[in-house]
């Protein structure tokens, strides 16, 4: 299956593009990113202005952290690796975003990309993946944007090729 088509431009909405520009943008800003406090026991984050009222985030990682599968809540987005490398593992399959709490994956949907610092991706609003920073000693620093900010997200648990809806965070509860 191909991946969603970029978002249309429209006056004051951001594109998957403008966010991936962005992004990349931003994790070249070296000042910025050494400004980001890193802590060895958790991730680490700090707010940024994105584009067009779309929300970004520069988010430390420590060697070995993750986010574990989840999804966007329909958002568009894009990230990209400034600092370390990051392992993202994601799905070539658009997955029906209500009604189901177990879905078994075909074989052949599971995608891996490496991202190293200055490589990014943007992605659709059904994009359903995980992303960590496998090294076991350095950490990895990272830019995200979405447009609209991200209304909710809904986390996964994978055993095998069964994916399982296991929450939904609402953006209210992260203030």
């Amino acid at each position: 299956m191909s991946a969603s088509p970029p978002a249309a431009a429209s006056p004051g909405r951001p594109t998957e593009a403008d966010l991936l520009a962005f992004v990349r943008r931003t994790a070249a800003d070296a000042g910025l990113v050494t400004s980001l406090p890193l802590d060895p026991e958790g991730r680490t984050w700090i707010r940024l202005e994105g584009p067009g009222g779309s929300e970004a985030w520069l988010i430390g990682w420590p060697p070995g952290s993750g986010t574990g599968w989840h999804d966007h809540g329909g958002s568009h987005g894009a990230f990209a690796t400034a600092a370390g490398r990051l392992t993202e593992q994601s799905l070539a399959a658009q997955l029906p975003t209500e009604g189901w709490k177990s879905l078994e994956l075909a074989d052949g949907v599971d995608r891996e990309r490496l991202l190293s610092g200055g490589t990014g991706r943007a992605f659709g609003p059904h994009h359903v993946h995980q992303v960590f920073n496998a090294s076991s000693e350095l950490h990895a620093v990272s830019v995200h944007a979405y447009y609209p900010p991200l209304p909710m997200m809904r986390r996964y648990s994978r055993s095998g090729q069964v994916l399982r809806l296991e929450q939904v965070e609402w953006a209210e509860e992260w203030a």
